[in-house]
């Protein structure tokens, strides 16, 4: 009798601790903190023909870099066709322990004689890109102004900013919004004014043409790849990504270890 009391006792022992949760003595280990950078913009920084692709080469493998940007967008046209319906869209993929950056660059195709693009600098413009950053910031996501990369036309030995009013704008929205800005279009301009005419044409992403040659006309859907003052080859993606990451640095000194030495 008794022996048969201790097996009870030993079965409902067995039982009770079986029913009891397991405490894990190793504590799940944290995901590490991964950084991703989206890039929205025109065709100054689009993959092929800006410096967007050259700048997520500047980045380590461990830095999830998507460039969005699309030739031949403004800041209204861009939110208009859907594109940044795709990008909300991807913010709202951020992994565990990840901080997205979204940089935001427009300007080229907000200017005037651009029908379906062009938005007014005062009643349009700003709001535009306050929207953007905004939306950014609800999704959780640190948006980054970048003032437009300037053109590179020149009257004489004097480049023309024809991009500092919508640069100004930029920067006032960044201002308002408490938002940090790249100062691209300034420091773009003072480089490109340094180089003068000639060198400055070596950023482009062909030669300038002979006279009295047709000049070079995209077909519809592919990108352009003459020579113009606006676009960029693999030398002005180089300059103007550099110019991006260190202006980036500046102001996020704790994503250093995300780019490659």
């Amino acid at each position: 009798m008794m022996r048969q009391l201790k097996t009870l006792r030993l079965l409902s022992f067995l039982v009770l601790a079986t029913a009891l949760p397991v405490k894990n003595s190793l504590a799940a280990e944290p995901e590490p903190h991964s950084t991703r950078i989206i890039l929205v913009g025109d065709s100054t920084m689009a993959s092929e023909t800006g410096y967007g692709d050259a700048f997520c080469q500047r980045l380590t493998a461990s830095v999830t870099c998507l460039n969005m940007a699309k030739g031949g967008r403004s800041s209204a046209s861009y939110r208009a066709e859907g594109s940044w319906a795709e990008v909300q869209k991807t913010l709202k993929t951020a992994a565990t322990n990840q901080t997205t950056y979204v940089l935001i660059q427009f300007g080229h195709n907000d200017q005037p004689g651009k029908p379906g693009r062009s938005t007014n600098l005062q009643t349009e413009f700003p709001v535009n890109i306050k929207n953007y950053v905004q939306d950014v910031k609800e999704l959780g996501a640190i948006p980054v102004l970048v003032t437009p990369l300037t053109r590179r036309e020149f009257k004489g030995a004097v480049l023309q900013n024809s991009l500092q009013d919508w640069a100004n704008a930029t920067r006032g929205v960044a201002v308002a919004e408490h938002v940090a800005v790249l100062e691209l279009n300034a420091d773009s301009f003072a480089v490109v004014q340094n180089m003068g005419s000639a060198e400055a044409d070596t950023l482009a992403m062909a030669p300038p043409p002979a006279a009295n040659t047709p000049p070079v006309v995209a077909a519809k859907g592919e990108h352009f790849r003459g020579f113009d003052h606006t676009h960029l080859g693999a030398k002005g993606a180089g300059l103007f990504s550099a110019m991006v990451e260190k202006e980036l640095l500046e102001k996020f000194a704790s994503l250093k270890s995300d780019f490659k030495k």
